[in-house]
């Protein structure tokens, strides 16, 4: 079968998935497949998609299958392998010039010195999107051998992609990375989650919320960073100067036993406890929008973090957010319209935050309000324009390829 890269005479490229985080990958390829380009996505059983076959331009390779959390050690070896010996053989075989890494695999360090300089060697032209800096200093699980790694991989990629001026300040302080070799997109809205005709009553219906209640959204994966502890605290504060409030939290730990723990006591023993729903559980695509729906706001009480997928997912809802002051969440809340910031690690400066939002005009003309969320996330964090802007950066490469091997130039 023909390569991507064989049907057109343009821009080629590999989408790398590592079959993680579906609704940026999604978004991404769905943004890339409206471009003039050959589009090859590597991904894995939850990110294939209707849309990605039968077009003339576009393939969808499944190296990574299934990745369920429930199989043998012995299975998930296998598939580990598997993957990456398809994907050294998709690397030399493929006509493909232009890698763009959304994630690394499972093997980090060797995804990023061995297999970057694989590509290297192949002649492949490669750009990461850095979704964090350094994960594992905002887990406190750092190390020289991870910092170094970085350091390595941030050198041989061709280019950068982060979603923040900060993190781009970060990357060139830290790691010693040229200006020139980092571009700021913004982290494209959530486009893989159905927005149906559902409403506020029956969202509330199906959750077994009160119609009448000021309900609070607590949403996505539990980890320390995440500062639900913080929440909850806030959560008895509110409710000790008032009734009529609900609490939800809808996420699953991740790879945080001991810190759940403590929040589970902490749940446990909340005062009122009869006030919070909790699913923890993950929530699949098809079930996000009851909980946005439901809710009044949402609210990301951050320890520490860049930016949040859960905040532009909040927006594409109509849904206001408070948010810590914590990274560039401020720079992406318009204080009174779009919601509000509180002070980071601080219970009662959230609870006074929360309390505001509920006696503003915001709240009280949500309705209204809501189309004007819902419109500054499209121009915000529209699709189109993180397609446009991450195509120009390939266009920017292969131009730079040409001069320097002498050869043809790309059109324009």
């Amino acid at each position: 079968m023909a390569s991507a890269a064989e049907r057109t005479s343009g821009l080629s490229v590999a989408l790398l998935t590592a079959g993680r985080d579906r609704p940026y990958a999604f978004g991404m390829a769905t943004a890339l497949m409206g471009q003039d380009l050959s589009l090859d996505i590597i991904g894995a059983d939850d990110l294939d998609h209707p849309q990605w076959h039968g077009k003339p331009h576009v393939r969808f390779l499944n190296m990574r299958g299934d990745l369920s959390a429930t199989a043998s050690l012995s299975i998930k070896a296998c598939r580990v392998l598997v993957y990456y010996v398809r994907l050294l053989f998709y690397a030399a075989t493929t006509k493909a010039t232009l890698f763009h890494i959304l994630w690394n695999n499972k093997f980090e360090v060797f995804d990023r010195v061995p297999l970057m300089l694989y590509y290297k060697l192949l002649g492949k032209r490669t750009l990461l999107t850095v979704h964090n800096v350094n994960t594992r200093e905002r887990d406190a699980s750092d190390s020289w051998l991870n910092r170094f790694t970085l350091k390595i991989q941030y050198r041989l990629v061709d280019y950068l992609f982060v979603h923040t001026e900060r993190m781009k300040r970060e990357l060139i302080a830290q790691f010693g990375i040229s200006a020139g070799k980092v571009s700021v997109v913004p982290f494209g809205i959530n486009n893989a989650v159905p927005n149906t005709e559902l409403d506020r009553s029956e969202a509330r219906t199906r959750l077994g919320l009160p119609q009448e209640d000021k309900t609070i959204l607590f949403f996505g994966n539990i980890a320390p960073y995440k500062g639900l502890e913080f929440l909850l605290d806030a959560f008895r504060l509110v409710m000790a100067k008032g009734t009529g409030y609900s609490l939800v939290i809808a996420g699953n730990p991740k790879s945080c036993e001991s810190y759940w723990g403590v929040i589970r006591e902490s749940l446990d023993r909340h005062p009122n406890r009869d006030r919070v729903l909790q699913r923890i559980e993950f929530v699949p695509d098809a079930e996000t929008e009851v909980y946005f729906k439901a809710a009044d706001v949402v609210v990301l009480p951050y320890r520490h973090i860049f930016q949040s997928g859960v905040l532009s997912l909040g927006y594409s809802f109509g849904l206001p957010v408070i948010a810590s002051d914590v990274g560039s969440l401020r720079e992406d809340i318009v204080e009174g319209k779009t919601g509000f910031v509180c002070r980071p690690d601080d219970s009662v400066d959230l609870a006074r935050v929360i309390s505001q939002y509920f006696a503003s005009d915001l709240y009280s003309g949500l309705d209204d309000r809501k189309r004007e969320i819902r419109e500054y996330a499209r121009q915000r964090y529209s699709w189109d324009v993180v397609g446009q802007m991450t195509v120009d950066v390939y266009k920017k490469l292969m131009s730079r390829r040409v001069a320097e091997e002498g050869g043809w130039a790309f059109p324009r």
